[in-house]
């Protein structure tokens, strides 16, 4: 019997003893009610309302622009659509970084305001004051290290981080900073899948992986790229599960074809 078929709701908890069983966590990006329903009832471990928002809801080039109020406004909405799933929001780029403070103040905002269960924040040595303070106020932190995307500009590219010894040591110690800074998960994205392996082995919490193969203890894709929404994304790491796009185009094509025919709404449409 899986853990996950065992309880009614998924909590932090949940996610160790899925760990210490051996059964892999599943994750998936939600913005909005609607897909949030669909994705929880489905049976989704975890929903991340991600700052990916940024990209795929409101068409930024990176997740840089997206503001508190607007992560409050898309996980509001996310909790308003689910029964049995964990909800992990982001903090946005400039909600953290300056000092434990006011990331305490943002990640308080985003539990009182949109009854989330957690947050998310990138990072390691640099943040765990912040993840400590956030910790003790009894809200539950995961992590996020690798390619960290509220970073790109500093990285300057999207390329696979920690191939090199330097960046792959500290990317260890960040690991194991997190976990006894008291996060219940760390997202690991694009790093090599023996680095990813190496670290999971070694901590108690789970990782969940992006593009850091297949030894992470979950999983994690955006929504909008696993159902081919997106068409433009297209990174080795990605699984396309749909082709929303091009189904989508063809139901607004007939449905044009068959107003300007007027076909539709024929007798049995109307009062």
């Amino acid at each position: 019997m899986s853990v996950n078929k065992e309880i009614k709701k998924v909590t932090t908890n949940t996610l160790l003893k899925m760990k210490a069983a051996g059964e892999k966590i599943s994750m998936l990006t939600a913005y909005d009610f609607s897909f949030a329903r669909i994705i929880d009832a489905a049976g989704i471990d975890i929903i991340l309302v991600g700052d990916s928002a940024s990209n795929v809801m409101a068409g930024h080039e990176t997740t840089l622009p997206i503001t508190l109020d607007q992560m409050i406004y898309h996980a509001s909405s996310v909790i308003r659509g689910i029964d049995r799933c964990l909800v992990v929001v982001d903090l946005p780029f400039g909600s953290y970084q300056s000092n434990p403070d006011i990331a305490l103040a943002s990640a308080v905002r985003i539990m009182k305001e949109t009854g989330a269960h957690s947050i998310k924040l990138e990072g390691g040595e640099e943040v765990i004051d912040s993840i400590k303070r956030i910790v003790a106020a009894g809200i539950p932190v995961m992590g996020h290290l690798g390619l960290t995307p509220q970073s790109i500009y500093k990285f300057g590219t999207y390329t696979v981080r920690a191939k090199e010894e330097e960046e792959a040591n500290k990317l260890r110690r960040d690991a194991k900073l997190l976990e006894e800074a008291g996060c219940f998960a760390i997202v690991l994205e694009k790093i090599p899948a023996q680095l990813a392996k190496e670290v999971s082995e070694n901590l108690h919490i789970p990782t969940i992986g992006i593009g850091a193969g297949m030894y992470c203890d979950g999983q994690v894709l955006v929504m909008h790229d696993m159902l081919g929404i997106n068409t433009e994304f297209k990174p080795r790491f990605l699984r396309q599960y749909l082709n929303l796009h091009d189904q989508v185009t063809n139901a607004v094509q007939q449905y044009i074809k068959d107003v300007k025919k007027k076909d539709f709404p024929n007798e049995q449409e109307q009062y």
